[in-house]
C-alpha cells in the first residue's frame, strides 16, 4: 500500500537497534504451518508512552484473524509497558486495519497526530488507545 519510508527501512532491516535498544518490544504470531505470519511492535517514545507500529501479517494468512489475535495479545500487555500513552500512526487508506483499531479500543485523536503524525510523510491518521471499545 505504500512505499517505505527512510525510517520503515531502519526499522524493519534493524529492529534490535531501534525498537529493542530503546525499551521496546517485537511480538510475532506463528502459524503451524506456515510459519510466522505476523509481526507487532511497540517502540518506546519517552517513559510510559509507545507507538504500536509495524503491525503486519503475511498475504497468505489475511483472513485467519490473526491481525485482531495479535492486537489484542498486545493490548493485554500493553497498560504495564505503555502506562501513559499507547498511540498509532496510519493512513485513512488502510480502512481494514482502522476499523480493527476502533474495534479494539483505540480513537482518533488530533492532538496525538499534532505530536507524532510528522513521523512518516504517509501519515494521515492519528489514534490513541482509550481501551473504550
Amino acid at each position: 500500500m505504500f512505499v517505505l519510508e527512510p525510517v520503515d527501512e531502519d526499522v524493519i532491516s534493524r529492529p534490535k537497534e531501534f525498537i529493542i535498544n530503546n525499551g521496546g518490544h517485537i511480538w510475532f504470531a506463528k502459524h503451524p504451518t506456515l510459519g510466522v505470519i505476523g509481526a507487532c511492535a511497540l517502540a518506546k517514545k519517552s517513559e510510559g508512552v509507545f507507538e504500536l507500529t509495524k503491525m503486519g501479517v503475511a498475504s497468505n494468512a489475511r483472513g485467519l484473524k490473526v491481525g485482531e489475535q495479535l492486537l489484542q495479545y498486545v493490548l493485554t500487555l500493553a497498560p504495564s509497558i505503555a502506562h501513559n500513552t499507547l498511540f498509532l500512526l496510519t493512513n485513512k487508506r488502510c480502512e481494514a486495519a482502522i476499523h480493527l483499531y476502533l474495534k479494539n479500543g483505540f480513537e482518533h485523536c488530533k492532538e496525538t497526530m499534532n505530536k507524532y503524525g510528522s513521523a512518516y510523510e504517509r501519515c494521515n491518521v492519528a489514534m490513541r488507545y482509550t481501551g473504550k471499545t
